[in-house]
């Protein structure tokens, strides 16, 4: 079986160690930030044709098993 994130690599001389994209420089946080930004994949893909579909899965994914399940408490608008 496969590393299910074997795209999201970690080194100390690329990007200071900040989870990124198959060693290049461009980090998950900015892959999450293109997706929420470009909702139209295709337009996505445009801008970063280095990118692939599995990239885009595992970032979500890496950021899915990295958020804390605690309940925080939301005021509601008066």
């Amino acid at each position: 079986m496969t590393n299910p994130l074997d795209r999201i690599t970690r080194d100390p001389q690329v990007m200071n160690g900040q989870p990124c994209i198959r060693g290049m420089r461009l980090t998950v946080r900015r892959v999450l930030e293109a997706m929420a930004l470009y909702q139209d994949r295709s337009e996505l893909f445009a801008e970063f044709p280095e990118l692939e579909e599995d990239d885009l899965r595992q970032s979500l994914a890496f950021a899915a098993a990295n958020l804390d399940d605690r309940t925080i408490e939301l005021q509601t608008a008066s």
